[in-house]
C-alpha cells in the first residue's frame, strides 16, 4: 500500500536574493497538484504563514573575504559564549519585565497580587543579570584587547567573575521559585478572566514574543542549567594549576547545588508549561491540564481505516494517547477525534499482518487501532515511549483513566469519537489549510511535526531549551556568492535570526525539526574552515562560526534538535503536580 505526505513545503524562513532561488513545492488542491513558490499561499493572495518573514540581502553586513581576528585559547570562547548567552538571556527577561508588563499596564483584568507576583520577583532578576552583563563585558573586551600583546592578567580569567556573581546569584533563589508560582497564577486567573487571556494571547501576537509567553517565566531556571554547562567546559580546560582553576571549580560548585535544588521545580513546570502549549492546539478535549498528567511524546502517526491510511498527530501522555486531524478552525487547531486509556492497553507490532511498513496495533480496553510510522526509527521511539506509558498507567491501577470519560467537550466517549467519524470535508482540510493558518499558530512544534511527519518527546523539549545557544554567524544559501553576518539565536528546536544582538525581534527562524546538520563535501566547493551544513529536501543553507570551539558547539546544539534524545528523565509520579 502506498502512501505519502501530500504538503511538501518547508517550515522556514524564505529569502529572496538575485543569486538564490528555490524551487516550487508541490501542493494538493481541489484533488490537483499545483504548483507553489514558497512564501506563497494556495490561493495566491498572500505569503503563507508557514514561512517566516522574507529574509533579504539587504541591510545585511557582507563578509566574503575578510576575517575577524579573535584570541586563540578556547577558555576565550568558553567565556564569549557566556557573554553572548547572557545577551540573549537578557532580552528575554525584557519579554517579561518590560514588553509583558507595558502591554498589561494597568488592566484591571490583572489583579494586584497577580502583577506584584510577576513583576516584583522578575525585576531583581533582570537588574541583576543587567549587571553582570556589564561585567562580562568588559572582561571580554580587556582580553579582546590586549590578547594580541601577549599581556597575561586578572582579564583572562573568568571563573572569578562567575564566582563573585553566582554568590549573589543564591541570594535571589526565593525570587527564582517564585516564577513558578508567577505562572501557576498567571493560568488560573486567565482561566477565570476571558479579558486576561485575551490580553495574554494578544501579547504572544506581537513580534517580541518570540517564544510561547510560558516559556519567559522558565528562562530563569533553565539559566541556571546554562552556566552549569559552561563551567563545565571550563573546568574540563582548564588545567589544575591554571590561576583561574579554583575559582571555576567553586563556581561549578555552587551552581551545580542550586541546580540540584531547583530541578525537581523545574521539570514539573517544564510538564506544566508544555500542557498549557497543546491545550491552545486542541480542539475536542476540555481537560488537557490535569493533576497527575505527564506529556510524554507528540508527532505524526498514519491510521489505517476504512478509508486507507490517513495522515493524524498523536499525543501520547501517562494516561491517554490522543490522535487528531488538522482542524479548520479560525486559530488552526488540531481536532481529537479520539482518546485511548493507557490502563490495561496492550501493543503488538503487526507489520506481517497488515502489510503496512512500520505499523503496529494498539489494543484497549474498548477499540483496537492500527497507525503506522514513517520509517523504523519513528516506529520505534513511539514503541519504546507507549510501553513505557502502559507501565506506568499499570502502576497507578489506572486512577486517571476516569477523567476521560468527561473530558471530550461533545460528551461523546472514545470509541464515538472515532476516525470513522470524519468527513471528506476534514480530510481536505487537513491537507489545504495552509492559507486559512495564522501566524502565530502556524509555526509551532506541533506544526512543524505535521508537516515533517515526525515527532518529538519531552525529553526532547528540556533537552532544546536547556541548549541555547546565541552569537554572530555567517549564512550562505546553496546557490548564492557570499555570506551574509547574522546574530542567531538556537532554543526551542529553531533558530531565531536578527541582524544584531540589539534587535527587540527576529526577522526570520528556521525549525530545525526534520532538518540533517553535516559538513559540506568538496563538491560544494565551500573553500572555509568551520563550516557546517544544514539540509532538508531541497533547502540547503550553510552557516560559518569563528572557531573550532563555536563551530563545535552549534553542531552539538543542533545535533540536539535533529536528533532524539535518549531517555535521561524518567517520569516520576512520587511528587504532586502543583495544579
Amino acid at each position: 500500500m502506498q502512501w505519502s505526505f501530500e504538503v511538501e513545503m518547508d517550515v522556514g524562513p524564505v529569502s529572496r536574493s538575485p543569486q538564490h532561488n528555490e524551487s516550487p513545492v508541490n501542493v494538493m488542491l481541489n484533488g490537483q497538484k499545483q504548483s507553489l513558490s514558497l512564501g506563497q499561499s494556495p490561493d495566491g493572495r498572500q505569503p503563507s504563514p508557514l514561512t517566516s518573514p522574507l529574509l533579504t540581502d539587504a541591510g545585511f553586513v557582507r563578509t566574503d573575504d575578510e576575517d575577524e581576528r579573535f584570541p586563540t585559547d578556547k577558555a576565550y570562547f568558553i567565556a564569549k559564549e557566556l557573554l553572548t548567552t547572557e545577551r540573549t538571556y537578557l532580552k528575554d527577561l525584557e519579554v517579561i519585565t518590560v514588553s509583558f508588563q507595558k502591554a498589561i499596564g494597568k488592566d484591571e483584568a490583572m489583579p494586584d497580587s497577580l502583577r506584584n507576583l510577576i513583576f516584583a520577583n522578575f525585576e531583581p532578576v533582570y537588574k541583576f543579570h543587567e549587571s553582570f552583563l556589564k561585567e562580562v563585558e568588559q572582561r571580554l573586551a580587556q582580553w579582546e584587547g590586549r590578547s594580541n600583546a601577549h599581556i597575561k592578567g586578572d582579564y583572562q580569567r573568568v571563573g572569578d567573575v562567575m564566582l563573585k556573581n553566582i554568590q549573589g546569584l543564591k541570594l535571589l533563589t526565593a525570587h527564582l521559585q517564585k516564577h513558578s508560582e508567577a505562572l501557576l497564577e498567571l493560568e488560573r486567573t486567565s482561566r477565570s478572566s476571558r479579558k486576561l487571556e485575551a490580553l495574554c494571547r494578544d501579547f504572544e501576537l506581537q513580534k517580541v514574543c518570540y517564544l510561547p509567553l510560558n516559556i519567559f517565566f522558565l528562562r530563569p531556571l533553565h539559566r541556571l542549567m546554562h552556566y552549569k554547562q559552561i563551567l563545565e567546559r571550563l573546568c574540563k580546560h582548564y588545567p589544575p594549576t591554571h590561576d583561574d582553576f579554583r575559582d571555576s571549580r567553586a563556581a561549578l560548585a555552587d551552581i551545580s547545588e542550586m541546580v540540584v535544588q531547583l530541578q525537581g521545580t523545574l521539570i514539573k513546570m517544564e510538564n506544566f508549561q508544555k500542557l498549557l502549549e497543546l491545550k491552545k492546539d486542541l480542539a475536542g478535549v476540555d481537560s488537557l491540564v490535569v493533576p497527575g498528567r505527564e506529556f510524554i511524546r507528540l508527532g505524526c502517526l498514519s491510521k489505517l481505516s476504512g478509508k486507507g491510511l490517513q495522515q493524524r498527530m498523536f499525543f501520547l501522555f501517562n494516561d491517554v494517547l490522543m490522535y487528531t486531524s488538522r482542524g479548520m478552525t479560525a486559530s488552526n487547531q488540531f481536532k481529537v477525534h479520539g482518546q485511548l486509556p493507557l490502563y490495561g492497553m496492550t501493543i503488538r507490532e503487526s507489520e506481517d499482518e497488515w502489510g503496512v511498513p512500520h505499523s503496529f496495533t494498539l489494543f484497549g480496553q474498548r477499540q483496537s487501532v492500527v497507525v503506522a510510522a514513517s520509517s523504523e526509527p519513528e516506529m520505534d521511539k513511539w514503541v519504546e515511549d507507549i510501553k513505557m506509558a502502559i507501565e506506568l498507567s499499570d502502576k497507578c491501577n489506572g486512577a486517571s483513566a476516569e477523567i476521560l470519560s468527561s473530558s471530550f467537550t461533545d460528551g461523546k466517549s472514545p470509541e464515538e469519537s472515532s476516525a470513522d467519524q470524519e468527513s471528506e470535508d476534514d480530510l481536505s482540510a487537513s491537507r489545504t489549510s495552509l492559507e486559512r493558518q495564522t501566524p502565530h499558530r502556524g509555526n509551532t512544534t506541533v506544526h512543524v511535526c505535521w508537516h515533517r511527519s515526525t515527532s518529538v518527546s519531552m525529553v526532547d523539549f528540556s533537552v532544546a531549551l536547556e541548549n541555547q545557544l546565541s552569537g554572530n554567524l555567517l549564512r550562505k544559501f546553496k546557490n548564492s556568492n557570499g555570506w551574509q553576518k547574522l546574530w542567531v539565536v538556537f532554543t526551542n528546536f529553531s533558530l531565531f535570526f536578527y541582524k544584531t544582538h540589539q534587535d527587540e525581534f527576529p526577522l526570520a527562524s528556521l525549525p530545525l525539526l526534520g532538518y540533517s546538520i553535516t559538513i559540506p563535501s568538496e563538491s560544494e566547493n565551500i573553500h572555509k574552515d568551520y563550516v557546517f551544513k544544514l539540509h532538508f529536501k531541497s533547502h540547503v543553507y550553510y552557516f560559518r562560526s569563528e572557531s573550532e570551539y563555536t563551530f563545535e558547539r552549534w553542531m552539538e546544539v543542533i545535533r540536539s534538535a535533529t536528533c532524539s534524545s535518549n531517555h535521561i528523565r524518567s517520569f516520576s509520579r512520587k511528587d504532586p503536580h502543583p495544579y
